[in-house]
């Protein structure tokens, strides 16, 4: 059997100077997408999937592949793993798998957690307002949620974006001290309600809209790539607050914050920003509970690199009202934008 019996499996994972003020102002202020025809409701698909346990499986499944289409065989293949999706030997795995107190039980939580979606619906509805009011052209996935033993909080494929509603379930849950060498508190304290439309918007953006490019290898084009995806949240998430977008606790933003001078000092006396090795600068872009080598008894944030490559985007788009977000996205002049923002950040407390 598969991911039902245990819990340490990892996360498969618009005149000129009209404009320019315009923009500006858009930037501090929320825009009006209320009349933007786009409304989300999440299909719980989670509830459906449930059927297979009391109706007839053949039956199930073809209401399944009629329903969610290619979500379907990706749930059964790629998520759950347990066979293809074309063989109904599968099945007896989902049969099994039913049958369990794990499943019994992560179902309960899941449904007291999210009765419903309506916040959820709400937030995403307007998100993807704001998606479409800065690019029009694009076509908006549906979005399903479903529990799968821990196996991937988020997915994305053909047409869809997948939730795993077992991996935001609060930073309290029951199950997460069990998935502590899979998912460490600093990571699960994550796995919340208010993070699931962050995440959705942020893995649409990264994994579907601007994508990293492969080239794009130094540290000082990663800083700014992350940045522009945190910017591209700003845009379309403007209630959501910073610390969550970027997954820091309030005291790690208010570090960040207090020390982004010594940051940044800290980055070009050690000659990272043109770092190209992985290894020597993946510390600085990726989820830990504090960076090494910066702060006072492991006091500093994470992935300091994303925090500060975020910052130059902002005053580089602060000081330049009459670029887009389209155009900010299409920009991959890491450089440009580095000189163009005039980063020059001090700490708080010189």
């Amino acid at each position: 059997m598969v991911m039902f019996n245990s819990y340490k499996t990892p996360v498969i994972c618009i005149c000129f100077f009209a404009l320019a003020l315009l923009t500006a102002c858009g930037r501090k202020k929320k825009v009006d997408v209320s009349d933007i025809p786009v409304n989300v409701t999440i299909q719980r698909f989670d509830k459906d999937f449930d059927a297979m346990r009391t109706k007839p499986m053949d039956q199930q499944a073809g209401l399944l592949y009629s329903k969610y289409g290619a979500f379907y065989q990706d749930f059964i293949e790629r998520i759950l793993k347990v066979g293809s999706a074309q063989d109904t030997a599968y099945y007896k795995t989902l049969r099994e798998v039913f049958k369990g107190k794990a499943y019994t039980d992560l179902k309960h939580d899941v449904d007291a957690a999210f009765p419903d979606m309506d916040k959820q619906n709400e937030q995403l509805t307007d998100a993807f307002r704001r998606i479409k009011y800065y690019f029009p052209q694009k076509k908006l996935p549906k979005v399903y949620a479903y529990f799968s033993g821990f196996q991937a909080q988020t997915s994305i494929g053909d047409g869809y974006f997948g939730i795993g509603l077992d991996l935001f379930l609060g930073a309290d849950s029951r199950f997460y001290p069990a998935l502590v060498e899979s998912f460490p508190h600093y990571i699960s304290r994550r796995f919340t309600p208010d993070n699931i439309a962050p995440r959705v918007v942020e893995g649409i953006a990264r994994e579907d809209m601007f994508p990293e490019r492969e080239q794009d290898r130094s540290l000082l084009a990663k800083m700014v790539y992350n940045g522009k995806i945190l910017y591209f949240m700003d845009q379309t998430l403007p209630d959501v607050p910073d610390s969550t977008k970027i997954g820091y606790t309030a005291q790690q933003i208010k570090w960040c914050e207090e020390f982004k001078g010594s940051i940044w000092g800290y980055f070009l006396e050690e000659n990272l920003l043109y770092e190209t090795d992985y290894q020597k600068i993946q510390k600085y872009l990726t989820e830990a509970p504090f960076t090494p080598g910066l702060g006072d008894k492991n006091d500093s944030a994470p992935k300091l690199a994303v925090w500060t490559g975020w910052q130059i985007v902002k005053q580089y788009m602060d000081k330049h009202p009459d670029i887009t977000l389209p155009q900010l996205m299409a920009d991959h002049d890491a450089q440009k934008i580095l000189n163009e923002s005039k980063y020059r950040p001090k700490d708080m407390k010189e």
